[in-house]
């Protein structure tokens, strides 16, 4: 070891605020080299004029007359071209292109196409049908398009009302034996229709068997399995077993023995059915497409042909022959879009009479959903159509009392279900019909739609899917008129607490008239202090209403919401309303300076007794601090209940906590701090980082914003003073200093600690605090040692050599502007860290420790200058101190030839065969150093570089385009006065080839 510590305990009297600390003084002293080491040059630097470098490095300026140039704008070459290609199976086309590419000369003369691959593809049956399946994905993309996307999809609600209605109690399905049979291939066709309907009359003549007492996923996993039958016998050119199967499933929504799970079954159903039509309707269009051409997207009966138009009527005159009336209906429903085969009228003259066949079906429940259905195919294949949508509506009207008729009433009691539950049971059905009557519908018809079911005696279960369906400025508009509605209503048949979710909803998605707000929440009011359930409709109800009214009436919403879930805890089961309702007030009142003026805001909070909701919840307000906050802020009533918030937050971390979610509370709480300021005040900020840092101790990324805002206050307060502190900005910025220096060793992060001491010393050395610099930059020495081989970066373990060498070039650069302490040794802080760097203990495959010395010769060269390249304000460098003093040079050339020995010993080492790469990429970096910093003139010098060229060539790894353009950079160079002696380097400096 070349270089040893001389360590000494020294207090650093006056240091951070007054505060004695007390830390290893750090002396170096050379030492000489063993016996036995070959004698090397001292770097002797060549003097640097940076002025006159700076000049002649800056780009030269011409003008230039842009017109329409401009250098950000693209290069677009644009080429039409008209081609009409006569071969067959192509058709005339119009190309234009733009683009900055080549275009091919081949594919634009055949248009995109070849003859071989057209002859192929007439050939083969797998690219017609590649073909004919990307023509059937366009139209149902089309044919889904054709309400707007302003329409809610019926696959949006299907996993809801799977979720939402289940049941515990046993099942039953029907299973039949699709056994198929055969026939002899000399048959006539009468024989075969015939066979075909006997087997049709099988399925209700006995060939199928119950299973009884299956659960409900059971249930689901034998519809899936019947969905998939339906699709293996389809492909099997089993169309009559396919048929029987949807029949089977069709029959099944008569059954209303677990009405509560019939609501989920007609979801499952009716995928059976949709997946026939499907089937069905892409058979006969396969019959359409002749010689790789598909029919057109709207295309007109008379386009598809005679065996289309036959297949087609045969389907219906088979579902026609069927006897039950539901699975008569539903099978007709489904290939409903096969019309269009058939007349232009065929869907319009169908919906009639199918609405017509509803009438036949006596169940309540049941018909209602197969009015559902009608209404779903009828919106997907002729939304236009909107006769037969409200005269299902108004059939369903006519037929409503039948709810509370004898029959409905004696099943529900059998089955042990009440009349509330039952009714829900028609939300689904109800307000899908009235969203598709909804849709695009003028304001008259929605109007009769409300009357009329003001004329049922103001039902609340049509009441609340009027609500959920029509538009929010409908009912935000007649709002007085809804309430007085819902307080008419019965609430044994129907929760109103529902009716007010529902009115609420929409008046949070429209403004109801300006002058009749505060009438609307008295009216509102009156009627959910009297209901026997005022937790849950003031949760529900109350969430939605905030957005349209003000301040006091936030309070007294608040308050009363407080007043009525604080008996019995009973806020303990209403967490998710009670999140609804903070997050809407949150999202419309964002002055936080308003929101905290709220008096009953903070304790509405305090309701959230259960760690992981209050945790959300307070993560949700500083979200919304974040996003709406747009100035920053001193505030006293905001930083109080933000810090309480962000306490919150932090005191939920425990060992258990996920690295993803510190991470995300204390993104949190940094932007809180952020936002923070108070002006010119900075001793009142000081006080604020130090409160914050007492609070957020368990967040290592917080106490790091901490300290990076501390320090920026420092350099503030410096701006402010010009760099001319006075007594009390001086001992301030010492005070922010030292929270620094007592703030960092508290982290456990090494790099992020090594980091702020040299952040923390720079700015300590900008606000002339020299004494409290050398502390940061001592510290930062001491630490190196602790560097250890592997270090976590994003959950991965990475070597930590990279960032060590890193950091060190940028702390040798830092180093060049700290002048040397009067009582410590001539560069004590560059020889002490040279100590530790030939003592740490390095990979033996790494030359990082070479490049940190070579990094090393390029300070020591810029500290031989007479002025630095840089300087900080008020600060006097060594330049300054020393004044180009030869004892002090003389130090320099003693660390140079030590370092210089410790790079040529590395290199002998890599003198192996496996390292010779290695040494060769090494001489090439140090030869390109003395070139850059050294002085040639210098004969040892020169020999030296003139053998690290050679060096780096002779056993052949050297990159021959860098060899040939470095020698071409010292020609070039040596063409400059003072640098004239580059011309003799360049002529010993030869080019080695490789043959």
């Amino acid at each position: 070891m070349l270089l040893a510590w001389k360590v000494s305990k020294v207090e650093s009297g006056g240091n951070c605020s007054g505060a004695r600390v007390c830390m290893k003084r750090l002396k170096a002293t050379v030492k000489t080299a063993p016996a036995g080491r070959c004698v090397t040059c001292s770097m002797h630097a060549r003097s640097r004029n940076y002025v006159s470098e700076s000049e002649v490095c800056k780009l030269e300026s011409l003008p230039l007359d842009f017109g329409d140039y401009h250098p950000l704008k693209p290069i677009t070459v644009t080429e039409s071209k008209t081609k009409k290609m006569n071969r067959k199976g192509s058709t005339s086309s119009t190309s234009s292109s733009s683009s900055s590419s080549v275009l091919d000369p081949l594919s634009s003369v055949l248009d995109g196409t070849d003859p071989l691959s057209l002859f192929a593809a007439a050939a083969d049956p797998v690219t017609t049908t590649a073909t004919m399946d990307s023509t059937r994905k366009k139209r149902d993309k089309d044919d889904s398009s054709a309400v707007g996307s302003d329409f809610e999809p019926w696959s949006s609600k299907r996993g809801e009302i799977l979720a939402r209605y289940t049941t515990t109690e046993k099942l039953s399905i029907v299973s039949g034996s699709f056994s198929r049979k055969a026939t002899t291939t000399g048959s006539a066709v009468s024989e075969k229709v015939r066979t075909r309907l006997e087997e049709l009359d099988d399925l209700e003549e006995g060939s199928q068997k119950e299973l009884l007492n299956l659960t409900q996923q059971d249930y689901m996993n034998r519809i899936e399995e019947l969905n998939q039958s339906l699709k293996d016998a389809w492909s099997s050119d089993q169309k009559v077993k396919a048929l029987k199967i949807v029949i089977q499933c069709s029959k099944l929504l008569s059954d209303t023995t677990v009405i509560q799970f019939y609501p989920s079954k007609f979801v499952l159903i009716t995928d059976i059915l949709d997946t026939f039509g499907k089937l069905v309707y892409e058979r006969i269009l396969s019959m359409c497409v002749d010689s790789r051409v598909s029919l057109p997207d709207n295309f007109s009966p008379e386009s598809a042909n005679d065996t289309a138009k036959e297949t087609c009527l045969n389907w219906f005159f088979k579902i026609a022959s069927i006897r039950e009336l539901i699975p008569r209906f539903y099978v007709e429903a489904a290939i409903l879009k096969c019309n269009k085969f058939l007349s232009k009228m065929g869907i319009s003259e169908c919906l009639p009479r199918l609405t017509s066949m509803i009438r036949g079906i006596g169940d309540p429940l049941v018909a209602v959903y197969a009015r559902a259905y009608l209404c779903r195919v009828g919106m997907e294949v002729a939304p236009q159509l909107k006769e037969s949508l409200n005269e299902n509506f108004f059939d369903f009207l006519l037929t409503f009392k039948q709810i509370h008729g004898d029959t409905v009433q004696n099943q529900l009691v059998v089955q042990c279900v009440e009349i509330p539950l039952y009714l829900t049971l028609y939300s689904p059905a109800i307000d899908w019909i009235l969203q598709c009557i909804a849709y695009h519908a003028p304001e008259v018809l929605l109007t009769e739609m409300m009357e009329r079911c003001k004329n049922l005696g103001n039902n609340a279960l049509l009441l609340n899917s009027v609500m959920s369906a029509f538009k929010a400025e409908f009912i935000a508009a007649r709002s007085m008129d809804f309430i007085g509605m819902i307080k008419e209503c019965d609430e044994s048949g129907f929760p109103k607490h529902l009716l007010f979710r529902s009115l609420g909803l929409n008046l949070a998605l429209a403004d109801p008239p300006e002058n009749d707000r505060l009438q609307i929440l008295n009216e509102a009011w009156k009627v959910i202090t009297k209901l026997k359930n005022p937790q849950v409709s003031y949760c529900l109800f109350c969430f939605a209403i905030h957005s349209v009214f003000n301040k006091r009436e936030v309070n007294t919403v608040l308050a009363d919401v407080i007043k009525h879930m604080t008996p019995d805890r009973a806020f303990e089961d209403a967490y998710p309303q009670l999140q609804s309702i903070i997050q809407k007030v949150i999202t419309y009142i964002y002055d936080f300076s308003l929101l905290f003026s709220v008096e009953k805001f903070l304790p509405f909070l305090d309701m959230f007794q259960k760690e992981s909701v209050r945790v959300e919840v307070c993560k949700c307000i500083m979200e919304s601090f974040i996003k709406h906050q747009q100035e920053s802020t001193k505030d006293p009533v905001i930083l109080n209940a933000l810090l309480h918030i962000c306490k919150t937050m932090h005191d939920s971390v425990n060992a258990l906590t996920l690295e993803d979610e510190k991470r995300m509370l204390a993104a949190l709480i940094n932007g809180f701090i952020k936002m923070v300021s108070f002006g010119r005040d900075f001793e009142q900020q000081l006080s604020f980082y130090v409160e914050a840092r007492s609070m957020f101790c368990n967040l290592e990324p917080v106490l790091v914003q901490l300290i990076h805002s501390v320090n920026q206050l420092a350099m503030e307060t410096r701006k402010v003073m010009k760099g001319n502190h006075s007594r009390k900005t001086a001992a301030f910025v010492r005070a922010c200093v030292a929270f620094c220096f007592i703030t960092i060793p508290s982290l456990s992060g090494i790099f992020a600690r090594l980091n702020l001491y040299l952040h923390s010393g720079q700015v300590a050395l900008a606000n002339q605090c020299l004494s409290q610099a050398d502390a940061f930059f001592k510290a930062a020495v001491s630490l190196v040692p602790e560097v250890p081989k592997m270090i976590n970066v994003d959950g991965k373990m990475r070597p930590s050599d990279a960032f060590l060498l890193e950091f060190l070039c940028n702390f040798f650069s830092t180093l060049l502007v700290v002048p040397d302490h009067p009582e410590q040794g001539v560069l004590f802080l560059v020889r002490g860290l040279l100590n530790v760097i030939q003592d740490y203990t390095w990979e033996d495959n790494s030359d990082d420790k070479v490049r940190i010395y070579t990094n090393v010769l390029h300070l020591l060269s810029a500290m031989t200058q007479e002025v630095y390249i840089y300087h900080v304000d008020k600060v006097d460098s060594n330049d300054t101190l020393y004044g180009g003093d030869s004892k002090f040079l003389a130090e320099i050339n003693k660390l140079c030839e030590t370092v210089i020995a410790q790079i040529l010993d590395h290199l002998k080492t890599l003198g192996k065969e496996e390292t010779l790469k290695r040494q060769s990429q090494l001489a090439l970096y140090f030869f390109n150093t003395i070139l850059a910093h050294g002085d040639l003139r210098n004969n040892k010098l020169n020999q030296l570089s003139v053998n690290l060229w050679n060096l780096a060539q002779k056993h052949g790894f050297a990159d021959t385009s860098t060899m040939v353009t470095t020698l071409e950079y010292i020609k070039k160079r040596s063409k400059q006065p003072e640098l004239s002696h580059f011309a003799d380097l360049a002529l010993r400096l030869p080019l080695q080839s490789r043959t």
